[in-house]
């Protein structure tokens, strides 16, 4: 069954490392038969390594550079719209977004297709985020780089939504249940569960 919304929609996935954007974005694209985007797949993509292939990079260098981000979170958007112009109404994106810049980048986009645009800011416990990271890196299935130290980094650099100058961002603390967090996401999205 493929859940549509009315108007185009972007809905993104966004938090520091190890917070669950991941799983959730994967959940909600499969509930809706909805394409979905990741900036740790599509970054190594672009700089043609293998996904599970671990790139342990200074913190702001190699693929992690800013020109590199910004590379990869315009690809992103460059694949949402190809998804818009195929006919789709809704495109999940996950990433860490943590600049307001290329938030406001994903708005800009929506607003071209007369759409709108949601953040799930998702949010869990320093023990919570040290459990997953321990998981992920037993895990040679994982894509993502993300680790303690790059935790760490995110919390000094992060720019937190302002929920008056952001209304469209809601945050989630992804320590509950998976089943009551796909019951409020649809709620707040308006797709039927």
């Amino acid at each position: 069954m493929k859940v549509q919304p009315t108007a185009y929609m972007i809905v993104v996935f966004f938090g520091m490392t190890a917070t669950g954007k991941s799983t959730l974005g994967r959940t909600l694209a499969t509930y809706c038969n909805a394409p979905y985007f990741n900036t740790d797949l599509i970054r190594k993509e672009l700089a043609g390594v293998e996904a599970v292939h671990r790139q342990h990079e200074d913190i702001g260098e190699g693929i992690y550079s800013r020109v590199f981000s910004e590379k990869t979170y315009q690809a992103l958007l460059d694949r949402a719209n190809e998804e818009f112009v195929a006919g789709e109404r809704l495109v999940i994106l996950d990433g860490s977004y943590s600049r307001r810049a290329d938030r406001d980048r994903v708005r800009e986009l929506a607003a071209r297709w007369d759409g709108k645009s949601v953040f799930i800011h998702c949010i869990c416990s320093e023990e919570e985020v040290r459990h997953r990271l321990s998981k992920r890196a037993a895990d040679p299935s994982a894509v993502s780089d993300g680790r303690w130290e790059v935790y760490l980094h995110q919390q000094k650099t992060f720019e937190k939504p302002d929920h008056l100058e952001e209304p469209d961002c809601l945050q989630l603390n992804t320590e509950q249940p998976a089943a009551d967090m796909m019951d409020w996401l649809t709620a707040q999205l308006g797709l039927s569960r």
